[in-house]
């Protein structure tokens, strides 16, 4: 969600997932001595979760081989974006996709690749200080939906959406956005702004985490290689 406004300064594309994922580089370090035990979900926690009566279907056992993402779409939301490597910056955290390209979509490439085993991550700004930003229509995502990643085997993992979570600044819990939900899938987070711009503190006063899981494994078309690999662009590349 895009606050109604845009404040002046240029910290505004950042301000939003950046509080998010500077608690990856913490749980990366700490998930050893915490996984299973994060803290149950609270009314802090908005949660669209599961409608009544929408069926999902059965997970797709992870694709073999190592291949990088290049492409993720969600047609149902208007989402066709490139993707850009992101890894861990000096304290800890990921960096986000660089002011310069606010369409692309960053992948934490130092962990799971789309369509492996565990839960590969995803995250992109919801808007700049004039206009949207590639995950501006992220919050729109039901489970359901269908999300695309292309492969540069030529494959193409198609995940579908089975959680949409709000997580406020205060009750952000990084094993419940980061860590895998079942073992022995593929899973694919997806992380943007959301709530409300706070113009006090130049932030976005939640994150909008978009759940998905491995259902089917298609064909770009194209064979292995041929549209190269992923862009490596870093910081303010």
């Amino acid at each position: 969600m895009a606050a109604p406004d845009s404040p002046a300064g240029t910290g505004r594309l950042l301000t939003g997932v950046t509080w998010a994922v500077l608690l990856l580089g913490l749980w990366l370090w700490g998930r050893a001595a915490t996984a299973g035990n994060s803290a149950p979900t609270t009314g802090d926690v908005a949660a669209v979760g599961r409608p009544l009566g929408v069926p999902l279907p059965p997970a797709h056992d992870p694709l073999d081989g190592a291949a990088v993402p290049q492409r993720v779409e969600i047609p149902s939301v208007g989402i066709d974006a490139s993707i850009v490597r992101r890894g861990l910056d000096d304290e800890g955290a990921i960096e986000p996709p660089p002011f310069e390209k606010p369409k692309a979509v960053g992948w934490y490439a130092e962990g799971t690749e789309p369509g492996a085993e565990g839960a590969a991550l995803f995250v992109g700004h919801v808007d700049t200080e004039t206009k949207p930003a590639v995950f501006y229509g992220l919050s729109a995502a039901k489970p359901g939906d269908k999300v695309r990643v292309s492969r540069s085997d030529g494959k193409v993992a198609e995940f579908t959406v089975d959680d949409v979570q709000v997580f406020t600044r205060e009750r952000f819990d990084a094993q419940k956005a980061y860590g895998p939900r079942e073992d022995g899938r593929a899973e694919l987070r997806l992380i943007t702004c959301g709530g409300t711009y706070d113009h006090a503190s130049r932030a976005y006063t939640a994150n909008v985490v978009v759940s998905a899981y491995l259902t089917a494994e298609k064909s770009t078309g194209r064979s292995a290689g041929a549209s190269g690999p992923v862009s490596a662009a870093r910081g303010h590349a």
